[in-house]
């Protein structure tokens, strides 16, 4: 594929403004820490008048990112997901440009994870550096499978550069900790994996997260436990795709959160893909399909990413950086997804990204007023790591060098 200049200038830019912020950054969660949101968040949930409070005070903290992080005291954090996907787009980085400083680089953010793992009493994970809400509350540091399978792959890519032993024993360890999340059995054959080691829940994206390293190591080490896990995984999901294509967030027996967005089907859609090339499995290849097109006729408007398939704003800096991974990893089966993915990457650079090379939060639209606004503010995590694995994903599937 022929390089593109605007590519070429983005791609450079964000590689720019690494140089100078190597781990520390600010989170659109790490506010939510904060222990009055915590509680607001908690009495929402029961409480319709408390709703209506959490959404005005979101709504501020929307509005002035830096300001509201200011007032609150909440300082930026080393986040493992984000140094686990950076050192995932420098190793795919440097098997297209053979370039040894992104190696480098990948081997540092690696170092860095392998001396600050989460507090995790089976193998190894990882968790977030501060506390959040959920259904329940879970403490800072507590590993989970979104995050310890982000850091996963980077090291199985980096097992598959090298082929050392170490890597692999490390893949093994952090199998071990995916393998013991607490698992609901709905029958013989379908199983969930569960967020966090502190309750089970039933989320399709991480429960296929989950499924889709087990099945790769699995193979790779022969664990015939974890493949059957893993497949046991892969049917829940697959079974609770809805007629028209789409996953809702919760899985059965939770309530549905009838909530589904951009950046989650991304991840759905990516990890039936890779099943599906692990396994061969005609039934996870009928799902996907079905489920690329609910995909492609309802997350965007032209070019632009949309958050749900009714509602436009925000137009999340996420949703474009999973737009361009997703598309561009579904490339050889989807051919036309290439192309998309390129337009997707366009409109984010000129429209996202800042002169100094980061990525602004997104454009967003005040629930109350109506007007829409640019949040410039430079989330680590949330826009410049994903932005750098949507580069590097894209560099990958085109062999463009930028």
């Amino acid at each position: 594929m022929k390089e593109n200049p605007n590519n070429i200038s983005g791609f450079k830019n964000l590689c720019s403004w690494f140089s100078m912020h190597d781990f520390e950054g600010y989170d659109p969660y790490d506010i939510k820490a904060h222990p009055w949101i915590i509680k607001l968040i908690s009495r929402s949930q029961q409480s319709r008048f408390y709703t209506l409070v959490r959404e005005l005070v979101f709504e501020f903290l929307f509005t002035f990112p830096v300001f509201s992080r200011r007032i609150l005291n909440i300082k930026p954090t080393v986040n493992a997901k984000a140094i686990g996907l950076l050192a995932d787009a420098y190793l795919d980085i440097f098997t297209v440009t053979k370039d040894k400083k992104f190696l480098s680089r990948a081997n540092q953010y690696l170092d860095w994870l392998l001396h600050h793992p989460g507090n995790a009493e089976n193998g190894l994970g990882w968790g977030y550096p501060f506390d959040w809400q959920s259904t329940e509350f879970i403490p800072a540091g507590t590993p989970n499978g979104i995050v310890t399978t982000a850091v996963g792959e980077a090291f199985w890519k980096r097992y598959l550069l090298l082929k050392e032993a170490k890597d692999l024993d490390i893949l093994v360890r952090i199998g071990n900790f995916l393998a013991s999340l607490p698992k609901d059995r709905i029958s013989d054959d379908k199983l969930c994996f569960s967020y966090t080691p502190l309750f089970r829940n039933h989320v399709h994206n991480l429960n296929l997260f989950v499924a889709e390293f087990l099945l790769k190591v699995g193979f790779e080490t022969k664990n015939s436990n974890w493949i059957s896990l893993a497949q046991k995984a892969v049917n829940y999901t697959i079974n609770d795709q809805r007629p028209e294509g789409s996953f809702d967030y919760n899985g059965p027996p939770e309530p549905p959160a009838n909530f589904i967005d951009h950046y989650h089907t991304g991840f759905v859609l990516r990890m039936l893909f890779s099943i599906w090339k692990l396994t061969k499995r005609e039934d996870v290849y009928f799902v996907l399909k079905k489920g690329y097109h609910f995909y492609i006729e309802n997350f965007f408007e032209g070019p632009i990413p949309k958050l749900k398939p009714e509602q436009k704003y925000r137009i999340d800096i996420h949703s474009c950086a999973e737009a361009v991974i997703c598309l561009s990893t579904l490339e050889g089966t989807f051919p036309e997804s290439c192309n998309r993915a390129q337009k997707v990457l366009d409109w984010t650079i000129n429209n996202l990204q800042d002169p100094s090379g980061y990525f602004y939060y997104g454009i967003l639209k005040s629930r109350i007023l109506g007007f829409t606004w640019k949040s410039k503010i430079p989330y680590f995590r949330w826009g410049q790591a994903w932005m750098m694995k949507a580069f590097a994903t894209y560099m990958k599937k085109t062999s463009d060098k930028l």
